[in-house]
């Protein structure tokens, strides 16, 4: 829908409450307001819940015979493939609930997390992983029951961490919390009880991504090598030690990396046997 006076009772959103502030901001600038006119309707704008109560507050700017500044849209644009606001896509989810008795689930891929997922293991586990998930909405709420099993719950980096299970002579893992979002990131709530059982959580990338920033530094590695190259016979055994680091850190790199291939390739064969093996 285009025509925004269409949708008087749609909800406005933060945005569409700050491109009319902005508005009034010109206004007052350019003399169309005065002060009090300015705060009256600057209030009314941070009030506003739907685009019927914020389009009264500019219907009258431009003043007439004046050169209008650019027009206030509050339609939704369009949002970037691959950026999160294209990953909160609303709906119900394609998978709401998952069970594991003496045996395992596993949900990964592109697929839609609910707004409220519950999942059970009895001596048995399960592994959630959001990386390349869509989201029902900005904030997902995870149940988890862990009895005499375990879960583990892979999030993509950007994602906020909420944990707040209970655990009974078993836990669940705090340590992703605390750490900031990404703009316009959702919210992962992880809720449920762990019975000589736990819930963990990790962080992480993809495959695509690792090899992508894996790309990225190689790059960089080559370009200050580069820039050595071309200051040689000044400051060779600083050179020498930093070389010596770079050799390191690649090494516990490529470590690292076998081990996360280790692991796909062990997950992988598990879900061929059709079980898992927890």
């Amino acid at each position: 829908m285009t025509d925004d006076a269409a949708v008087p009772d749609l909800r406005a959103s933060d945005a569409d409450r700050e491109r009319v502030a902005e508005v009034l901001r010109d206004a007052l600038a350019e003399g169309r307001l005065d002060m009090e006119e300015f705060e009256e309707r600057l209030e009314a704008t941070y009030k506003a819940r739907t685009y019927g109560e914020l389009t009264p507050i500019t219907r009258d700017l431009p003043a007439a015979g004046v050169t209008p500044p650019p027009s206030v849209s509050l339609t939704k644009e369009p949002v970037a493939d691959g950026s999160w606001a294209s990953r909160i896509v609303g709906g119900e989810g394609s998978s709401s609930w998952a069970v594991a008795v003496m045996s395992g689930f596993e949900r990964k891929g592109r697929w839609t997390v609910p707004k409220q997922f519950n999942c059970f293991a009895l001596m048995g586990g399960g592994e959630l992983d959001l990386r390349e998930a869509n989201f029902a909405d900005r904030e997902v709420e995870i149940n988890c029951i862990a009895i005499m099993g375990g879960m583990n719950i892979i999030v993509p980096p950007g994602v906020e961490v909420v944990v707040r299970g209970i655990g009974i002579m078993g836990g669940f893992d705090h340590r992703e919390e605390g750490v900031p979002a990404a703009p316009g990131a959702p919210r992962v709530i992880i809720n449920g009880f762990a019975f000589w059982g736990g819930v963990g959580v990790e962080r992480k990338p993809t495959r695509e991504e690792r090899r992508r920033l894996k790309e990225e530094r190689r790059q960089e590695k080559l370009e200050r090598r580069s820039g050595r190259q071309l200051g040689e016979g000044y400051g060779d055994h600083l050179r020498m030690l930093e070389e010596h680091r770079e050799w390191r850190s690649d090494r516990r790199e490529e470590r690292q990396e076998r081990r996360e291939e280790r692991r796909d390739r062990q997950r992988e064969r598990r879900e061929r046997r059709g079980h898992g093996d927890w």
